[in-house]
């Protein structure tokens, strides 16, 4: 493919994800200008040799613009800014959004001559940093062309073409709430384990190489887990958000995930001890607190120890 001839990108929202987001696309020569309100997200940014900016009128029309914002009205705010200067190319969206609102969106930036794809990512501040996100995608063929240098940067080409406007969003809180129950099952089974004095990381080293297994129980477990780090920069708010939204969109269409429903719930429940800045492997902490070095939470208070992000599972 050849290479734009405008390589300019204004990266909106630099926090974990968006800043090194913004980093990887300096590093591939890109010209980056980053937003964010906060000034500590700007002077982060800036370490790193990005210009930034507190103010959207400034990157307006820039050519091609990455969002990576905390939900969707923030996205419907912002869009229309971005797009009210003529230049812009394609914008990016790598929130974890709605479809409703990727759709209408991508019907606004097609009436001002530009391309809008909805891209959830995955991958977390790692993917993000190294140019390795895996990345859903909604979008008409012709906004995913135009968006595809920006695209092929974040991701080296781990992209999956879902359909159109708002299906990468579907299927992005599909995969977060399929995470969100493993996440919970795979605690209660390794405190089912260690009740009967096996040890919680050679049962889960068991089980990934065989039926049961997932990357829940081969990385986030052993890694995050029952190390009692707990800190995959994705926060335990948003998960619960992603988990609840992938049941609400399923009922707007008549769908009644039983069980899905369930899980989202039990989050919710988990969010009200834990609360939203908690990292969200502290799950375990509220189905098996045995397995976890910090053990179970106090329930008369929600804890504020991890900080918040806006990452990507």
């Amino acid at each position: 493919m050849n290479e734009p001839q405008n390589r300019r990108v204004a990266v909106i929202g630099l926090g974990a994800m968006g800043g090194a987001m913004a980093a990887t696309l300096h590093n591939a020569g890109w010209d980056v200008t980053g937003f964010d309100p906060s000034d500590a997200a700007r002077a982060a940014a800036e370490k790193a040799g990005i210009t930034t900016t507190d103010s959207l009128e400034d990157v307006a029309g820039t050519a091609y613009a990455v969002l990576s914002l905390p939900a969707a009205g923030i996205v419907e705010t912002t869009v229309p800014q971005l797009l009210g200067r003529p230049g812009t190319v394609a914008i990016i969206d790598t929130t974890t959004s709605e479809p409703a609102t990727s759709k209408r969106m991508a019907q606004l930036a097609e009436s001002r001559q530009a391309a809008f794809i909805d891209a959830p990512v995955s991958g977390g501040r790692d993917g993000a940093a190294t140019g390795t996100l895996s990345a859903f995608v909604g979008a008409t063929d012709a906004a995913l062309e135009a968006a595809k240098p920006v695209l092929l940067a974040l991701t080296g080409g781990n992209y999956s073409h879902i359909g159109g406007p708002g299906s990468g969003n579907v299927v992005k809180l599909l995969n977060n709430v399929l995470a969100a129950a493993n996440l919970a099952s795979v605690g209660e089974a390794l405190g089912v384990a260690k009740a009967y004095g096996i040890d919680p990381a050679t049962a889960a080293a068991s089980i990934s190489g065989a039926s049961g297994g997932s990357k829940v129980s081969a990385a986030m477990y052993p890694n995050w887990v029952l190390t009692g780090s707990h800190d995959s920069g994705f926060s335990m708010g948003l998960m619960a958000r992603d988990a609840s939204l992938a049941v609400d969109i399923a009922e707007q269409i008549g769908e009644k995930p039983a069980l899905l429903a369930t899980v989202a719930n039990q989050w919710q429940d988990a969010l009200a001890v834990l609360g939203p800045k908690a990292d969200f492997t502290e799950i375990a902490r509220t189905v098996a607190p045995a397995i976890t070095p910090a053990g179970a939470p106090d329930a008369t208070r929600p804890e504020t120890t991890q900080p918040g992000t806006t990452s990507a599972a």
